[in-house]
């Protein structure tokens, strides 16, 4: 990879991690881009396919591609990765009755792993960790509460939504289960192309007096 007058002690050091990537210096940094699209794609794939090879349901890697994209593409439009993966799969998949309410889910994740996207060391570990949990319990909470309200499968009552996040819960195990392996994974992928960068960038050089 070309790094010449693209990492630069202004773009990656300290300072340089707290402001988001122009179009530009992401043009210049393709892998980064082309990384998320890699992961992108295969999020998309394992939606269409996971039924069919048996994985369990809701054992989801686009939380993961989200806070993946989030961190190489330091930026806030970001955000709508989990976006393109379900607008993508469902093209296939076909919308469910609570479309509205899955895709505002998603939203709120995207939404919530942005301002992950100038963390470093433990800070980004800790917040993978705060996305891939809270994430699964935002979802779970979110889309059963959909379930009871418009797919008619429980009565209209306090007791027909507390079923409903009841027979949710088996859903909501293998998300959070998979989250927490998941997303931390994402924070170490996204560390390994910044050390890959930073090893590939020329040393700056020694003034002499």
């Amino acid at each position: 990879m070309d790094t010449r007058d693209v990492l630069t002690p202004s773009s990656d050091g300290r300072d340089g991690a707290r402001r988001d990537l122009t179009v530009r210096e992401l043009a210049h940094r393709w892998w980064r881009p082309a990384t998320v699209v890699l992961v992108l794609a295969t999020a998309v794939v394992w939606r269409l396919v996971a039924p069919g090879l048996g994985a369990p349901p809701n054992l989801e890697i686009a939380t993961a591609a989200t806070f993946l994209a989030v961190l190489l593409l330091r930026n806030r439009w970001a955000a709508v990765v989990p976006f393109a993966v379900v607008a993508v799969s469902d093209a296939v998949l076909g919308n469910t009755q609570i479309m509205w309410f899955t895709w505002s889910a998603w939203a709120v994740v995207g939404a919530g792993a942005i301002f992950a996207r100038h963390l470093r060391g433990p800070g980004r570990y800790a917040a993978a960790l705060g996305v891939g949990v809270g994430g699964s319990l935002w979802f779970f909470a979110w889309t059963n509460f959909g379930v009871w309200l418009l797919d008619g499968l429980y009565p209209s009552t306090l007791d027909g939504l507390l079923a409903s996040y009841v027979a949710g819960l088996p859903f909501l195990r293998t998300m959070l289960l998979g989250n927490l392996v998941l997303v931390p994974f994402a924070a170490l992928l996204a560390g390994l192309v910044e050390r890959a960068e930073a090893a590939a960038s020329p040393a700056p050089a020694v003034a002499k007096g």
